[in-house]
């Protein structure tokens, strides 16, 4: 189960990562972003690519919750903790933000690019679940990369003890965090909202 939950876990972060990386683009642009956005959906819009990608997601979910209920009771430790709370949250996140996009695109007909993402980011009193929602989300990506880099990693890099070295990849998913939310609101002024994504936003 370990296995298969690592497994599907590494495919996960792949898409993850480079999905933050045309977030932290929002920086320079709605522009930039889609620009990048439509390059890469080449590969994870493709059939094969989706497929792929929500096996992954179901995979991963399902053997992360056996693993959590199997050891639950015996975790000690701040990192232990961290991988499990961190864990959970990234489950209930994966089937929200999952089903979200799915029915964006099968219901409502909507191209769910960057303004699918940010219409609740954007508006009030909305956001006000969004931003909460969206930060814990990067944050318990990036504490759940720090809690499994803890326990496998055994030695130290460049003077750096792994405690350290955990630390420092939780302070980036927080700095990261911050660059996405400021590039997602447009620098805190707030992105204009096209009229068909405005449904999102109950207008």
């Amino acid at each position: 189960m370990k296995q298969v939950h690592y497994i599907s876990g590494l495919i996960i972060t792949s898409f993850i990562g480079i999905h933050l990386l045309n977030h932290s683009l929002s920086i320079f642009g709605v522009d930039t972003y889609i620009a990048f956005m439509d390059k890469f959906r080449l590969i994870y819009r493709s059939s094969l690519g989706e497929t792929l990608l929500l096996a992954a997601v179901v995979i991963q979910i399902i053997s992360g919750l056996k693993l959590f209920f199997s050891k639950r009771k015996t975790v000690a430790g701040f990192y232990e903790k961290l991988q499990i709370r961190t864990g959970l949250y990234l489950a209930l996140f994966l089937v929200i933000h999952v089903g979200a996009v799915l029915s964006g695109r099968t219901l409502l007909n909507l191209d769910t690019n960057f303004y699918f993402g940010v219409a609740g980011l954007n508006s009030f009193p909305s956001n006000l679940f969004f931003v909460p929602y969206y930060a814990l989300a990067i944050i318990s990506f990036f504490g759940h990369l720090a809690a499994i880099h803890y326990q496998k990693m055994k030695r130290e890099v460049l003077g750096f003890s792994v405690k350290q070295q955990s630390g420092f990849i939780l302070a980036s998913g927080i700095i990261l965090t911050m660059i996405i939310l400021y590039g997602l609101t447009n620098g805190l002024h707030g992105v204009e909202i096209p009229q068909p994504y405005h449904v999102l936003i109950g207008k």
